[in-house]
């Protein structure tokens, strides 16, 4: 039986249309290694959540995160959800993925923990809904 020489971290990805957050950190997620946003990359609001914006944020995590050790890492990929957020992921985090791949750390399992509410606020529209 081989054992692996691999230092494991987790990336969190938080992809929504307006911003890209990678945050790298230890196999336990309690301490932080590295992070990184599209607002750090560009300089224009409108910019954060484009794809160039989270290859650039995920390139300089990943590079923090080797230079502390890790070469490998399992990653958890997170939309806005919630009650009215979108469930789907911005545009940035198949970039961001790809980047991180592409920086030489080796990917472990790629996971999606976008929030699904179990219960809701009430809905706007009051006792009798929105009559049209």
């Amino acid at each position: 039986m081989t054992r692996d020489n691999n230092r494991w971290g987790i990336a969190y990805i938080y992809s929504s249309y307006n911003n890209t957050i990678i945050h790298i950190t230890d196999i336990t997620g309690a301490e932080t290694i590295a992070k990184g946003s599209g607002g750090m990359i560009v300089k224009a609001h409108r910019l954060e959540g484009s794809p160039t914006a989270a290859m650039g944020a995920a390139k300089m995590a990943a590079e923090t995160a080797k230079e502390k050790g890790i070469n490998a890492i399992h990653v958890k990929i997170r939309a806005p959800g919630g009650h009215n957020g979108p469930n789907s992921p911005g545009p940035g985090a198949q970039a961001a993925v790809r980047a991180l791949s592409r920086s030489g750390l080796r990917i472990g399992v790629i996971e999606e923990i976008t929030a699904t509410p179990t219960d809701r606020c009430r809905k706007k529209g009051g006792k009798r809904g929105r009559r049209v």
